[in-house]
């Protein structure tokens, strides 16, 4: 019995170190985390860096690549008066043997001299290997969630209401829909619009599709511009 005791311990000793718990690692990657995005705001590349894996694979919200040499070379830039604090929030973590996916909200809260406050946040989904007795971030992505922009009354609703065709033949309708204007196409259930400026109108939820209308001379709607992620597309008002 001993000796298949030792026998035991030897194979688990030349396995290499054992994962911790799932709710460890995920203690664990959440601090890590919390620490790099504190370092971020006040240029501290090195200390990104030194949580990255050499191979990482990493984009920014704005799309950007970059490795983790790159992440070394920031430095603090001028300040001009403002603060910066993050806040990780809506944490989930997933443990995969020696690879783990997390997933969370990064929230901004920039004050600047003057004492104004503006709060951006950010989604992020990483990847973290265990090498040795370490977890090292391997992989990153991250998306700025946009929210809804302040609205404005529409004084004509009716001016809106109607059908459009664009030259590929897709069709939006535009209806009342008790105070509100709705749109729908292809048959799908009509979803409420809100106006953020005369004229231009965006599906809450959802800033990458916006409509911008046009009119003539007369003032007359003749059609929309459905400005969908950066490409747009042009409608015309169906007599």
């Amino acid at each position: 019995m001993m000796k298949t005791m030792m026998l035991a311990a030897i194979a688990i000793s030349a396995a290499g170190p054992a994962i911790a718990a799932d709710a460890d690692v995920s203690a664990l990657l959440l601090k890590k985390t919390e620490a790099f995005s504190d370092a971020g705001p006040i240029g501290d590349g090195k200390a990104m860096a030194a949580l990255a894996d050499p191979r990482l694979i990493f984009f920014n919200e704005n799309g950007d690549r970059a490795t983790r040499e790159d992440l070394a070379s920031i430095t603090p830039g001028p300040s001009n008066g403002v603060t910066t604090r993050m806040a990780v929030t809506d944490w989930d973590c997933q443990v995969h043997g020696d690879v783990a996916v997390t997933s969370f909200i990064d929230k901004a809260t920039r004050t600047d001299a003057a004492g104004k406050t503006v709060v951006a946040r950010y989604r992020s989904v990483e990847t973290w290997l265990h090498q040795g007795s370490d977890w090292t971030m391997i992989g990153s992505e991250t998306v700025a969630l946009v929210d809804d922009p302040a609205t404005i009354p529409v004084a004509s609703i009716d001016d809106y209401v109607g059908t459009y065709r664009a030259a590929s033949g897709m069709i939006f309708s535009f209806a009342k829909s008790g105070a509100d204007l709705a749109a729908t196409t292809g048959g799908q259930p009509l979803t409420v619009q809100k106006a953020e400026a005369p004229d231009i109108f965006f599906t809450p939820g959802a800033l990458r599709w916006v409509k911008i209308f046009r009119r003539d001379a007369s003032g007359k709607v003749t059609g929309f511009v459905y400005h969908r992620a950066g490409q747009d597309i042009l409608f015309s008002r169906v007599a």
